[in-house]
């Protein structure tokens, strides 16, 4: 049992000294370590580091609006395609189902054979119907939206926007996120530094849904006041609108939309103005060459998030793929847009449900505690062992300073995030740790007690010890596997810590204690042990 060759020493020594230099980057300031080569280094949680945490919620009654509007512009699409041409009446969409009328008796057949084309039979990627389609009154169809059709719109959208999500705020600049989704239907978002959540709140609120559509110049000021628009158009609001009616109509169908968009720059106009420069894709590019060339002198609309941003006449065509959208910006609110525009639409809204935001003094507050409680729990914990148990609780001291530097290099490497729970596990596992010594040596005592010879009560000791210890911590495992696997937040910063320590204490106590004995028996060939 303390029988080491010459190969197992280099190899455990190596480790150890691998583990010290992964461990030096944590002590040290970023600046010390910026030009170093490799310097993995822990992560400090929201707690520690100060910052902002947001909980966003999706907004379940916009998903299912934008569901119709564009199950909507499909059927239009669709009945207008091909040969025949199926004529339908207006499309509704009130008590939140879709209906029209086939206005030939005839074609109702070939009606639904279409409208089981762009609903894919009524069936999503489950196999569960998302839609059902009836027909009422011999010539109108009904689509309605099934729940397992919107649970599964929920899940794909949830996918989408946490991605989104994602890159506006790597779009800021931030070290070091934390975007996680939560439930079915929020985002738990975690930004470490960032003292004023509030430009955030803007960024990540706005679903940049961006269009294009025409000005219907027939509608009725006063209608629209009202909220009516004339057939095939829909009433938005606008702000800015230069006849003072906030309002304007604008046709249904979007000319281009931000899903064609490949580029969004912050620029200023010919007036030295902050506007928006957007790029479209070939496909949207030449869309709008098309639209504006066939509509010249006419208004079209600049919608973002349904609000229209300004209305200007279309004075010749727009070639090349590029537009820009002015309005009352300023460079930090055009630069916001074009980061939302770039880094594509929200496919649902968001709403912060939840808002918190730690100071750095907090935090550097309770990295002080963290190291107080640490240090003190370990120099007690060694003071006890050496009082108690002389020489061997100097080894088992050494083995409690390697097993915290192992802790602290294995988080590192693994790129974990430290949080103030975590630091109560810390101070757990230095308690903890010493467990396994006490064990090794009180067997040692009770092999001395039936007579056995040092070396012999020495490995036996060892060997004996190993499997209680073995035990012990898979039980302890187990529990931390439970709390990482249905914990979240603090739970699981503490499980991850309890896991690791758990690793590296019984490599350090059993194996490293052994090493550290076996070639203390070498060199001095002791005929007693006094415990």
């Amino acid at each position: 049992m303390l029988d080491f060759p010459r190969w197992k020493v280099a190899w455990i020594t190596g480790l150890l000294a691998a583990l010290c230099l992964l461990a030096i980057p944590s002590f040290l300031p970023e600046r010390v370590t910026a030009g170093w080569p490799v310097a993995p280094r822990i992560n400090l949680g929201l707690d520690l580091a100060g910052g902002s945490y947001l909980l966003l919620e999706a907004d379940i009654k916009d998903l299912a609006a934008s569901r119709l509007e564009t199950m909507r512009d499909q059927v239009q699409t669709e009945m207008r395609r091909g040969d025949p041409r199926i004529a339908i009446g207006d499309i509704s969409t009130r008590d939140g189902q879709l209906s029209f009328f086939v206005r030939d008796a005839a074609q109702v057949d070939a009606a639904r054979e279409r409208l089981l084309t762009i609903t894919g039979g009524g069936a999503g990627m489950t196999g569960q119907r998302v839609w059902d389609i009836s027909v009422v009154d011999t010539s109108r169809f009904v689509l309605k939206p099934t729940q397992a059709g919107l649970t599964q719109a929920i899940d794909t959208a949830m996918v989408d926007a946490t991605e989104v999500v994602r890159r506006r705020i790597d779009e800021l600049g931030t070290r070091e996120p934390t975007i996680i989704r939560q439930g079915a239907s929020r985002i738990v978002v975690q930004v470490p530094g960032l003292q004023n959540p509030q430009a955030l709140k803007d960024l990540l609120g706005k679903t940049a849904r961006l269009e294009f559509k025409l000005v219907d110049e027939t509608a009725n000021p006063a209608e629209l006041v009202q909220g009516r628009a004339p057939a095939g158009s829909q009433v938005l609001p606008y702000p800015t609108n230069p006849s003072g009616v906030p309002f304007i109509a604008v046709k249904r169908s979007a000319i281009i939309t931000g899903d064609q968009l490949i580029d969004a720059r912050q620029t200023v106009d010919q007036n030295n103005q902050p506007d928006v420069s957007i790029t479209f894709d070939s496909a949207g590019g030449r869309r709008f060459a098309k639209v504006t060339t066939e509509n010249v002198n006419k208004p079209f609309a600049i919608i973002l998030d349904n609000q229209v941003i300004s209305a200007p006449n279309i004075q010749s065509a727009i070639l090349g793929g590029r537009a820009s959208i002015s309005g009352s910006f300023t460079v930090q609110t055009a630069n916001e847009l074009a980061i939302a525009l770039r880094s594509g639409k929200l496919p649902v809204a968001l709403k912060v449900i939840e808002e918190r935001t730690v100071g750095p003094d907090l935090g550097a507050d309770s990295i002080r505690a963290g190291v107080i409680a640490c240090a003190l729990a370990g120099l007690l914990v060694i003071g006890f062992m050496v009082v108690t148990y002389g020489g061997f609780g100097l080894f088992a001291a050494a083995a409690l300073v390697l097993n915290v530097i192992a802790i602290i290099a294995v988080m590192a490497l693994i790129d974990a995030t430290l949080t103030l729970p975590g630091l109560a596990g810390f101070v757990l596992t230095i308690g903890a740790a010493v467990d396994a010594n006490v064990l090794i040596i009180e067997r040692i005592r009770e092999e001395q007690r039936r007579g056995r010879k040092l070396l012999d009560a020495l490995s036996h000791g060892f060997s004996e010890a190993s499997t209680a210890i073995f035990d012990a911590n898979i039980t302890n495992v187990i529990a931390g596997v439970l709390m990482f696997t249905f914990g979240s937040g603090p739970i699981r910063g503490f499980a991850v810590v309890l896991m690791i320590g758990i690793a590296t204490s019984y490599f350090t106590s059993v194996t490293v204690v052994r090493l550290m004995v076996a070639q203390w028996f070498r060199r001095n060939r002791p005929r007693e042990l006094a415990l």
